[in-house]
């Protein structure tokens, strides 16, 4: 009874992950970027498989502590045995995860960038209506005003996309601050698996020695017991 409790945290772990998830899929900075973004970028497929694995990683570890917890109140080794499965399952999820940050740790704030660099140039090109609109709801969302261009005066598109009360001279560069807003994010997200790699090998052990001790109280009770014929 007493792994009840940390069952629940495991639980709330997953629930965690499963809303961390989802603000990043339906969050307007997020989706913003992925509906403007060409499918030759990046962003919209690395933006859609976080979300499905999230998803996925909590649902795998709500699961196991529920199997954990039915575990102990049954004294069931066949559900001790499943709900190990579980967190060994969302731990080798959770090593390619960590893995894939560090290789490729600039991959998404480059393609994020890339989204705005690409509406920002036609808006200057073209002073296409429809891409003004998206520059602007960019700029409205991030808070910031244009980029430094060594392509000339871009006063122009600045004047027309930036927020009201805004003004280049001060204005946030939008590179950098999408750049800052990203960082902080996947540092968050980054932690946040850490501490989860961490709960998976310590669930691990916990049903292990579960699983050993279900076993070795269950032998013990059929020594000395005789059935007569």
């Amino acid at each position: 009874c007493q792994s009840l409790p940390k069952n629940l945290l495991f639980q709330l772990l997953g629930l965690s992950i499963a809303t961390l998830s989802t603000v990043t899929h339906y969050g307007l900075h997020f989706t913003l970027i992925s509906d403007i973004s060409l499918e030759s970028n990046s962003y919209r497929v690395i933006h859609h498989a976080a979300f499905y694995f999230g998803i996925c990683l909590s649902m795998t570890l709500i699961l196991a502590a529920l199997l954990s917890s039915a575990a102990t109140v049954r004294e069931s080794q066949c559900l001790t045995a499943m709900g190990f499965f579980c967190f060994a399952l969302a731990f080798c999820g959770l090593i390619p995860a960590a893995c894939w940050r560090y290789t490729h740790s600039t991959e998404v704030e480059d393609s994020m960038m890339d989204v705005y660099d690409l509406v920002y140039e036609e808006v200057r090109r073209n002073a296409s209506s429809f891409r003004r609109h998206e520059l602007t709801a960019i700029h409205e969302a991030f808070l910031c005003c244009g980029k430094r261009s060594p392509f000339g005066d871009t006063a122009n598109v600045e004047r027309k996309t930036c927020p009201s009360g805004q003004v280049h001279d001060v204005g946030k560069d939008c590179l950098q601050e999408i750049q800052d807003f990203l960082k902080k994010h996947m540092d968050f997200v980054f932690t946040l698996l850490g501490i989860t790699i961490g709960f998976m090998v310590y669930g691990m052990i916990l049903t292990s020695l579960l699983w050993f001790s279900i076993h070795f109280s269950s032998n013990l009770d059929r020594k000395g017991k005789y059935i007569l014929r």
